[in-house]
């Protein structure tokens, strides 16, 4: 474990100790890491350094539009290799939510998230990616569909 010193000015110090305890850590020490973590992966992800990753897709449509539904399962049909799991939530008379679980080649996600929110009728789209280090393979151990 490597130690370094930073001088915080008071206010922010006091910030940074409002920000520790509302979410609960139990020292600086895992607040700045965490800080650190995210600051770095989402460097890595804004200079396409991240080769693999996981995601969540979440967009709003409106169901009436014309073969929405059917053209957006077509997409996720056509990526299945991607698309770990869908949640399917219906907002109100005309309006559903979807969000998948995405894992794979960040390239190829952010594809896919592009695709879908291009769609005539989707609303409101939204990616969360999270870079991982794996190649994308799967467990040994995995079964194969039957």
């Amino acid at each position: 474990m490597e130690r370094f010193t930073i001088s915080l000015d008071e206010s922010l110090a006091a910030d940074f100790e409002l920000l520790i305890r509302a979410r609960g850590y139990a020292n600086r020490s895992e607040a700045v890491r965490d800080l650190l973590r995210r600051e770095i992966e989402a460097d890595r992800l804004a200079r396409e350094e991240a080769p693999h990753c996981v995601a969540s897709l979440s967009y709003v449509y409106n169901h009436h539009e014309r073969r929405l539904a059917e053209r957006l399962t077509d997409l996720q049909h056509h990526a299945h290799d991607l698309v770990v799991s869908a949640m399917h939530v219906h907002l109100d008379h005309d309006h559903c939510l979807e969000m998948l679980f995405l894992k794979g080649a960040t390239a190829a996600v952010r594809e896919l998230a592009d695709k879908l929110g291009a769609e005539r009728g989707v609303r409101h789209s939204s990616l969360n990616l999270i870079p991982v280090d794996s190649s994308g393979q799967d467990h040994a151990h995995a079964r194969p569909l039957t």
